[in-house]
């Protein structure tokens, strides 16, 4: 019996790793439908909340872990994979109730960095 084989398109998948800089842009252009008002409006509103959530969770509040959760969800949208993944992090260490401070630190440094691309791609507008 012959075997037949057809090919088939599907949509790519998110890279396994991303790229160099903090937003994979690629990522944010197949969650935006590659619409670019959209994605300045997602940029602007991520930009603006992790601002605030980084400015509650320095003072490590009892809700710390549902604002890591929050945050890390949000990046993963706009492809800030570093952010999520320091808020991944984050979000277990304050789980097993271990010192949260320089995982503190290292989500404020990668949502600062995020934030400057972000700033950057929004200037350019």
């Amino acid at each position: 019996m012959p075997l037949h084989l057809e090919r088939i398109h599907w949509m790519p998948s998110p890279p396994l790793a991303p790229d160099d800089g903090p937003i994979d842009f690629e990522h944010l252009k197949r969650m935006t439908l590659d619409d670019a008002g959209l994605e300045q409006e997602v940029l602007a509103m991520f930009a603006a909340q992790s601002a605030t959530l980084m400015a509650t969770l320095a003072a490590v509040p009892a809700d710390a872990g549902a604002l890591a959760h929050t945050l890390k969800g949000s990046a993963r949208a706009i492809g800030a994979f570093a952010v999520a993944e320091a808020a991944a992090r984050l979000e277990t260490v304050l789980a097993n109730g271990a010192d949260p401070s320089s995982l503190v630190t290292e989500l404020g440094d990668a949502v600062a960095l995020a934030r400057a691309a972000i700033e950057t791609v929004l200037r350019r507008s």
